[in-house]
């Protein structure tokens, strides 16, 4: 069964089929013009993560071994945090100026939108997880048994979870300040539960319930088993799968709550 939208006096279908490659593309493209003429955002994105494992590698000048304990974690969690937040906000203002509705009063599919705007933002994360993986390991001297390219991967894949859940939040909220206040109810609660401060089986059952299924904590507990092991672990492929079906979930929901009106 077909859906129709009205827009203005126009009647125009929805479109609810299968990604379009050419659209999907299409999108992707645009966002990345449109990113290009703006440096604070590419800035915040590439060059923020790894300023901040710049500095905290000196943080812990005194005592590299701390760093090394939880340099890997943080790889994952920064580009994480940076994605959510530029992501919700330029999604967020396309909504707000009226961008997104006319983008979809044509032919162009909810998935269609997402995916694009998944795959310009995803290729902005291999850059991003690229760089500050070489940084640690290769500048600041991360000492990690396993592959730095398994450190990629997870870094990567947490960066993806972090525009996934940008463009999810994004749906629930009026103002770019409303976007940046979902930070403390979907990030912080992560942070604090997946081990980077202390580790999740010291924690209370009830936190420790919690932050079983939270995907921070397997991107987390991923990093470490890189950290311990030269060769890749069952627990490893476990953890990659389900922070990667995490943000695919994600995005789905994203796709189901896009709204097509602003007001």
């Amino acid at each position: 069964m077909s859906t129709t939208t009205t827009t203005g006096t126009a009647t125009t279908p929805a479109r609810t089929g299968a990604l379009n490659a050419s659209r999907t593309a299409a999108t992707a493209a645009r966002v990345l013009r449109q990113l290009r003429h703006d440096p604070r955002t590419i800035a915040l994105m590439l060059v923020i993560p790894c300023l901040m494992l710049f500095l905290l590698r000196y943080v812990f000048d005194g005592s590299p071994h701390t760093f090394d304990n939880i340099g890997a974690s943080l790889l994952g969690i920064f580009p994480l945090i940076t994605m959510f937040l530029v992501t919700s906000i330029a999604t967020l203002r396309e909504r707000t100026s009226g961008t997104l509705e006319r983008l979809l009063a044509m032919p162009l599919g909810k998935g269609d939108l997402i995916a694009g705007y998944a795959l310009a933002f995803g290729a902005l994360a291999i850059i991003q997880s690229a760089l500050a993986t070489g940084l640690a390991v290769w500048f600041l001297g991360l000492d990690v048994t396993g592959s730095p390219w398994l450190l990629l991967l997870v870094a990567l894949l947490d960066a993806l979870l972090g525009t996934a859940l940008g463009l999810f939040v994004s749906a629930f909220a009026a103002s770019e300040f409303q976007a940046v206040q979902f930070m403390p109810a979907v990030i912080f609660p992560q942070l604090l539960l997946c081990g980077l401060f202390t580790p999740r089986d010291n924690m209370h059952p009830a936190l420790k319930a919690i932050s079983d299924v939270l995907p921070m904590s397997y991107a987390v507990d991923g990093m470490n088993e890189v950290l311990k092991h030269t060769d890749m672990t069952a627990n490893f492929v476990r953890d990659v799968l389900i922070v990667a079906g995490c943000a695919l979930l994600v995005l789905g929901l994203g796709a189901a709550t896009l709204r097509r009106r602003t007001a």
